[in-house]
C-alpha cells in the first residue's frame, strides 16, 4: 500500500483578503509560516520518504521545513498547481462578484459548470492533477509521501477519490494546511483522513 498525505498550503494575505489567487505568486504571511512549522511537528514520526509541492511558493515554502526536517528536497510538480482563474485572478471575492454576477453565481451553485474567461474549469484540474497523482502513486510503491498543494486542487481530488462528480466540490471542506490521507493499492485510492488541523489546535499559541 502506499500512503499519500495530500496537504493543502498555508496562509497567505491573499487568502485573508479573500482574493482569488490562481496562478499569482503571493507568499506565505507569518500565519503561514507558523502553519509550516507546525505542519512539519506533525509528521515528525511519519516515515516522509518523498516530498512533492505545486511550483508556486506559497506551496513550495509550506513544505519545505517538513522536506528539510526528512532531509529530503522538494520536488516541483506542474500537475498539482492550482486552478488558473483567467481574468479573476487577483480579484477580491466582492469585486468578481459585481463584475461577474451570473458567472459568480455559477460558481457559487454549479461549479462544475464554470469555465473562467482566459482560464480553466473544473474538469481540466481534476483531469491533470488525477493523472499527477495516479503516476506519484505508481512510482512510489509502498512508501508514503507528501504532496503540497492548493484548496481547489485538494476538493477536486478528494471528490475524484470518492467518486463524486465536481458538483459536490463546495461540500468538502479545506482548511490551511489541512491534511487529508488516502492508501493506494491495486489501482484503487481509500480516504483515510479529511481537513485534519490538530497540528494547528496544538501549537494555537503561534499560529
Amino acid at each position: 500500500m502506499t500512503r499519500i498525505y495530500l496537504v493543502r498550503h498555508g496562509t497567505t494575505d491573499w487568502n485573508k483578503e479573500e482574493i482569488f489567487r490562481g496562478r499569482a505568486e503571493c507568499k506565505l504571511n507569518e500565519t503561514g509560516k507558523a502553519e509550516a512549522k507546525a505542519l512539519a511537528l506533525y509528521f515528525e514520526d511519519v516515515p516522509i520518504e518523498g516530498v512533492y509541492s505545486s511550483p508556486l511558493s506559497r506551496a513550495l515554502e509550506t513544505a519545505r521545513p517538513t522536506a528539510k526536517s526528512k532531509g529530503r528536497e522538494v520536488i516541483p510538480d506542474p500537475a498539482f498547481t492550482d486552478l488558473d482563474f483567467g481574468t479573476w485572478q487577483g480579484l477580491p471575492l466582492k469585486e468578481a462578484e459585481e463584475r461577474y454576477p451570473d458567472l459568480y453565481r455559477l460558481w457559487r451553485e454549479q461549479p462544475g459548470a464554470v469555465s473562467f474567461p482566459q482560464g480553466e474549469n473544473l474538469a481540466q484540474v481534476r483531469n491533470r492533477t488525477w493523472d499527477g497523482l495516479n503516476r506519484l502513486a505508481e512510482e512510489n510503491p509502498k512508501r508514503t509521501i507528501l504532496i503540497v498543494t492548493h484548496r481547489v486542487v485538494t476538493k477536486v481530488l478528494i471528490c475524484a477519490a470518492l467518486s463524486l462528480d465536481d458538483s459536490h466540490f463546495w461540500q468538502v471542506k479545506q482548511d490551511s494546511t489541512a491534511i487529508n490521507c488516502l492508501e493506494y493499492s491495486r489501482g484503487v485510492f481509500n480516504i483515510a483522513l479529511i481537513n485534519d488541523t490538530c497540528h494547528l489546535k496544538r501549537t494555537k499559541g503561534s499560529v
